[in-house]
């Protein structure tokens, strides 16, 4: 079976798997790329946690403009790097508001020229918003990709373009949607994947699989 016949079945057992919505999906390109933004070096559930407090106090691009960057930071101060995360708040907010008409932009092209977003942040918001195919390569995404055999990219750049060879672009969004919450529960970090736990082991390259431990 080839590489992309492999890629296909994981996908599509990860999907029965995982068919929760993302985390990051909030309903609307506004949340979803300021609560993707917040997310970085942060767990999604802290950003949860804080996020409809943040929302009440800058409900809308040009509140979060014109607020005081230490109101900005003070009311997302229990999340990690909140200081610069809220100077890049601030700014993309006024870009929104001067570029772009006071709404997210639809094209990785626009999307990428805002403070504090780059491809992932932006894949993130192009298929959560808006079902834009886009693969958003995290940590997750990238780890996943190396020990399935998909890519030995060196940068999430070179993931996301390798991915894309091989899976068909309507399931391009699946990808990072399950593979973050199958890389926390079962193919986690470090070298001892859960591999007993797998429900696509069958058809992964990576070697010597894990057993369960015995103790």
């Amino acid at each position: 079976m080839s590489t992309k016949q492999n890629a296909i079945k994981i996908v599509d057992a990860l999907r029965k798997r995982y068919p929760q919505k993302p985390d990051m999906d909030l309903g609307n390109a506004d949340d979803s790329l300021i609560a993707t933004i917040m997310s970085a070096r942060t767990t999604d559930a802290q950003v949860l946690k804080m996020f409809p407090g943040f929302r009440r106090k800058f409900p809308t691009w040009k509140k979060l403009a014109s607020a005081d960057l230490r109101d900005v930071a003070a009311a997302m101060n229990t999340i990690g790097l909140y200081r610069n995360k809220a100077k890049s708040l601030k700014a993309l907010a006024r870009k929104i508001i001067a570029d772009f008409d006071g709404k997210v932009p639809r094209t990785m092209d626009e999307l990428v020229t805002l403070p504090g977003v780059g491809r992932k942040t932006a894949s993130c918001v192009l298929a959560y918003a808006y079902g834009v195919p886009a693969i958003a390569v995290d940590t997750h995404v990238f780890r996943i990709a190396h020990r399935l055999g998909w890519s030995k990219g060196k940068t999430p750049e070179k993931v996301e373009y390798d991915i894309k060879k091989i899976l068909p672009e309507k399931l391009w969004n699946d990808v990072n949607r399950t593979m973050v919450r199958f890389g926390r529960e079962i193919c986690v970090g470090g070298k001892k994947p859960k591999c007993w736990l797998c429900p696509v082991a069958k058809w992964c390259v990576f070697a010597p699989k894990i057993n369960k431990p015995s103790h």
